[in-house]
């Protein structure tokens, strides 16, 4: 190699050393989400990987849309409510979706719309209007449909909600059609985390929705007096203006006491996650479109980088705590035991298998004799040193994480004499 070649051949080779030294990773006390309220989490097990402020009720505006969404599909399941239904529009109705202020689409009384029109407008466009349509078909009017979804958020665990209406405007919007009891200044509040059980659910019952979520466009009204040109609002979806790769959803919201909010789905390598921004604020400027995309692709990003799922147990692996259990009755006074499942885990990157740790705790505080091979005697739970996030729904994360014990031999009871024997043995050895 001669000189003139040599020399930048060198520098190339320091400099991918210097990079290689000196990248770091953003760890959870430096990840700096601008945001008021923010958490992530696995869509399979719950399980929290980041959480701030996540409990705190505060203004979530459309993202209330969730709610009213998973009503209109369980309605569908039920067969109450058909996708082709044509969906009447009331005069209050096709009045809100002139409002040029709002987020909608334009809805006639004398022309005809489906569920599934209106379902992909409150979806992709966000349409205000539409949504209060679909509830007053389902419920007969939105007062009802509002109790709907206050039993429904009670069924999963959340209580303290503050529903108002079914799509997430401050009341001011909505003349005389407010809730009984509340304010015209009164907006729909949840907490972040309360967020991610709601989008948890639809996702897991609805999978469906993301067909819809993942549109970045579609035409409404197609046929109609007043066809619309939707641009769905998550500006992360493929083409759009903060395009991030395999992001499929899910739901944005803005309103002057919300702020810019967004919950947000992506699946990478086989793993969903779900994220919740709540008044992105950099951005003091709410009309900053890329504001909570970019907090939420931070989010994203510091996940997936800074956990990992592993198989801490295998089916029918020893016990690492406990590899046996006495029998003091039986033939054999020992039996081996293992984890009749797997049992995977969502590790912090720093963690491995060797900072997991195993609580046991058995059926019955003494094996009776005869016991059979792969008898059901307890349960083991894993659980990984220093993690205290824990799970957004406690019991069904301990049930992801734990597997029953059983033995993997059997034995008989022991006869008289042998027990007998036993028993003056011990009595001499103390």
């Amino acid at each position: 190699m001669n000189k003139k070649r040599f020399i930048p051949f060198v520098m190339g080779i320091i400099f991918l050393l210097f990079s290689l030294f000196s990248t770091t990773t953003v760890s959870a006390e430096d990840l700096d989400i601008r945001a008021e309220a923010a958490i992530s989490v696995d869509y399979d097990t719950g399980k929290v990987f980041y959480e701030q402020d996540s409990d705190q009720p505060m203004g979530i505006a459309s993202v209330t849309k969730l709610i009213s969404l998973y009503l209109i599909e369980k309605e569908i399941q039920e067969g109450n409510l058909a996708w082709e239904d044509e969906v009447p529009i009331s005069e209050d109705v096709a009045e809100l979706s002139e409002n040029l202020e709002l987020s909608n689409v334009p809805l006639d009384q004398n022309e005809s719309y489906t569920v599934q029109d209106l379902f992909e407008a409150a979806v992709i466009q966000s349409a205000n209007a539409a949504t209060i349509a679909l509830a007053e078909e389902v419920a007969g009017s939105e007062e009802a449909f509002v109790n709907q979804m206050r039993e429904q958020v009670e069924d999963w665990g959340i209580i303290d909600a503050k529903i108002v209406n079914s799509t997430g405007l401050s009341n001011e919007y909505l003349g005389d059609n407010i809730y009984p009891g509340t304010t015209k200044e009164d907006e729909n509040e949840l907490s972040a985390k309360d967020l991610a059980i709601v989008a948890r659910n639809l996702l897991q019952d609805f999978p469906d929705i993301l067909e819809v979520s993942r549109m970045p466009e579609k035409e409404f009204g197609e046929g109609t007096s007043t066809p619309f040109e939707m641009e769905n609002f998550n500006k992360m979806l493929p083409g759009l203006l903060s395009e991030k790769e395999d992001v499929d959803g899910l739901k944005t919201g803005t309103t002057e006491l919300a702020g810019a909010c967004f919950v947000g789905t992506i699946e990478k390598d086989g793993n969903r996650i779900i994220t919740v921004v709540l008044n992105a604020t950099d951005h003091d400027d709410i009309e900053n479109e890329g504001a909570r995309f970019d907090e939420t692709s931070k989010l994203m990003d510091y996940t997936f980088d800074h956990w990992k799922q592993e198989t801490v147990l295998a089916k029918n692996d020893s016990i690492p705590e406990m590899p046996s259990v006495a029998v003091p009755q039986g033939k054999k006074q020992t039996l081996p035991v293992a984890a009749q499942d797997e049992i995977s885990l969502w590790l912090p990157s720093d963690k491995t298998t060797d900072d997991v740790s195993y609580q046991t705790s058995l059926d019955n505080d003494e094996i009776q004799a005869p016991v059979e091979s792969q008898t059901n005697i307890g349960t083991v739970q894993a659980q990984v040193e220093d993690d205290d996030l824990g799970y957004l729904d406690n019991e069904d994360g301990k049930s992801r994480s734990s597997s029953a014990i059983i033995t993997t031999q059997g034995t008989e009871k022991a006869n008289f004499f042998t027990t007998t024997w036993r028993n003056i043995k011990g009595f001499f050895s103390n």
